[in-house]
């Protein structure tokens, strides 16, 4: 009898020592050895644009630059065009980037800029004007413990380039 439970606490120590030992191979994913992966807005397609309602599909591609996969969890985003806010919100996406890869996903959404309609008109008038674009959001990566990477980022889209005379 003494001699089980003195087994049972070898065959727990060895255990407890194995799982610590596999522990730190994730302590590298928090001490900043790992680079932020890279996030972009690549494309917003309109998919329907009725007076009330207006339904765009917002294009991102998320490039890896380590040396191990990413899992990704969710992407909270805001999009706004000469300050007047095109979408926001948080979209529920699970997929991994393979090591020095790069990944391509979609998120629909609905909006209504019917009260900002006038000014998006003028702009789009004025074919060799720029229109200011600003995408701010996080992703949050992991599976089990996972960090969140904030981006940001801003430029200008000429309509002239989009729209055909």
């Amino acid at each position: 009898m003494k001699y089980q439970a003195q087994m049972i606490r070898i065959i727990s120590l060895a255990s407890l020592i194995a799982a610590l030992i596999s522990l730190s191979g994730c302590a590298s994913w928090f001490s900043g050895y790992l680079q932020k992966p890279v996030v972009r807005l690549v494309k917003v397609e309109v998919v329907k644009a009725k007076l009330l309602e207006q339904r765009f599909l917002l294009r991102f591609r998320i490039d890896n630059p380590n040396d191990a996969s990413l899992s990704v969890r969710s992407l909270e985003y805001r999009v706004t065009l000469n300050d007047v806010e095109l979408a926001d919100g948080e979209a529920s996406t699970r997929f991994s980037v393979q090591p020095h890869g790069s990944h391509e996903f979609e998120i629909p959404v609905r909006t209504n800029l019917w009260r900002h309609l006038k000014g998006i008109v003028r702009a789009l008038e004025k074919l060799d004007q720029p229109i200011r674009y600003s995408f701010q959001g996080s992703v949050k990566t992991g599976w089990l413990f996972g960090s969140r990477v904030h981006l940001s980022r801003n430029g200008e889209i000429i309509p002239g380039d989009y729209i055909p005379e």
